[in-house]
């Protein structure tokens, strides 16, 4: 279970940039997740309400962003929407298809307050 090691990887990440910027609170940290990263989405959210527990993040509203995949074929250029790793083009029949979104696994804000 990947999952417990990601969420633990969040609040560490989020405490220590509030830490350096001398914050007591945490009031949110926004994530975005690729539907094709192989997270397991309820339980990545399980994992986190389990690991902010008596850190900084306890009260934080976390918000989360899926990330469809997006791929582009390799031979004729076409892009799609996909909803698997390894998906021929739905133009050409194609397997030389690169992702160009849905692996995302990111911290994209965290909102601190050094105040409270």
């Amino acid at each position: 279970m990947h999952e417990l090691s990601i969420a633990q990887s969040i609040v560490e990440l989020a405490e220590e940039q509030a830490r350096q910027q001398q914050a007591s609170v945490i009031e949110e940290v926004e994530i975005e997740i690729g539907r094709l990263a192989g997270v397991e989405i309820q339980t990545l959210t399980f994992a986190l309400e389990s690991a902010v527990k008596y850190t900084m993040l306890e009260k934080a509203r976390i918000v989360r962003h899926d990330i469809d995949g997006e791929g582009r074929c390799g031979d004729c250029g076409a892009c799609f929407k996909t909803e698997a790793l390894f998906s021929p083009c739905p133009q050409c029949g194609s397997y030389a298809v690169g992702l160009l979104r849905g692996k995302e696994l990111r911290v994209k804000s965290i909102v601190i307050n050094r105040y409270v």
